[in-house]
């Protein structure tokens, strides 16, 4: 069993980034290390230079999120974590495959559709042809499994669709290339709004530092910024039918029955009735308690650039050993003669 997944090395993250996909490849990392299969993680910074991105900004946010991966609980003796630019072969990978992909099939993709927007003569060829480095992404490793979100699952479908046309085309039906992972639906992540506005996601670019609980603030800016959290002056409700109509106060609930890995309807009950002014010192305190070890891991490693690169040159030779043998047998799948 082996999973692999990938995730943009953007740097200022906060507390949206952490429950919505850092804590579930941690509980990933736990159940399947224990059952002696294996987790890929990477830094696809290869897909970031599809859009229009800062040099400098991308080195820096290669570092921070692997910094962020770690002091989350991501443990690179037990999980292998890259970044892409270090694996040649999935670049390699990605232009044997595109041999195998159709343009209609990428033509459908709904997300080259909404980025490329009404200016697709002006959008990138990579921004077009990410998918099938998507694809080259899983199939290297032979993953077995892939997490997905709803967003995802399209992506994943076109994989499997170019594995399966390339086993049938280059290989045999007893001896195929490529092995058709199947999705992983991971338990529902807390989807984290903004703290001055319960409509729009937490964000890092959101002009406001206000709006967003960061990986490196400290005790006294989380409580600050809980403290002036956009709310309404109702107070909160006994059950999740009372929150219908008050975003600013679902998010706010949502954030506390993340963090204490309970319901909402367990927050209701413990706050029904309650002001905000009961409410947010709570939610505050909460935070800085389960957050604290996090932000002082993350400050420390953030600050070690050398440990930093350690890290992911070992996951990158670990991560080429895996691949070898997949590449080149594609290579000659495809009668590419190699030296």
């Amino acid at each position: 069993m082996r999973i692999v997944s990938g995730i943009q090395p953007t740097g200022n993250l906060h507390l949206g980034n952490y429950l919505g996909a850092i804590r579930n490849w941690v509980a990933m990392q736990d159940e399947w290390t224990a059952k002696g299969g294996e987790c890929l993680y990477f830094l696809a910074d290869l897909h970031a230079i599809s859009m229009p991105h800062d040099p400098a900004a991308l080195t820096a946010g290669t570092r921070e999120m692997v910094a962020a991966l770690v002091a989350c609980g991501i443990d690179p003796k037990r999980s292998v974590v890259f970044n892409q630019t270090q694996v040649p072969a999935h670049a390699e990978l990605q232009w044997l495959l595109t041999g195998t992909a159709r343009m209609g099939w990428l033509n459908r993709m709904t997300q080259w559709k909404d980025k490329a927007g009404k200016n697709r003569e002006g959008a990138s060829v990579a921004l077009f042809t990410y998918p099938v480095l998507q694809a080259a992404d899983v199939l290297l490793y032979q993953a077995t499994h892939v997490p997905v979100g709803e967003d995802q699952k399209q992506h994943l479908e076109l994989a499997r669709d170019i594995a399966q046309k390339f086993n049938n085309d280059f290989a045999s039906e007893e001896a195929p290339v490529f092995t058709l992972p199947e999705p992983i639906i991971p338990p529902e992540a807390a989807r984290i709004m903004s703290l001055r506005d319960g409509a729009s996601k937490m964000s890092k670019s959101d002009p406001s530092d206000m709006s967003r609980i960061n990986l490196t603030d400290d005790a006294d800016a989380i409580m600050q910024k809980v403290r002036k959290a956009k709310t309404d002056p109702e107070p909160l409700p006994g059950d999740k039918d009372g929150l219908e109509g008050r975003p600013e106060a679902a998010n706010l609930v949502g954030i506390y029955a993340a963090m204490a890995g309970i319901t909402q309807a367990d927050v209701l009950t413990q706050f029904a009735g309650q002001g905000f002014g009961a409410f947010k010192p709570a939610l505050g305190e909460l935070l800085v308690e389960k957050l604290a070890p996090i932000t002082a891991r993350y400050r420390d490693l953030r600050r070690d650039t050398a440990a930093l690169d350690a890290i992911l040159a070992d996951g990158a030779a670990r991560a080429k050993a895996l691949a070898a043998p997949t590449l080149e047998r594609a290579y000659a799948g495809l009668g590419l003669l190699r030296g």
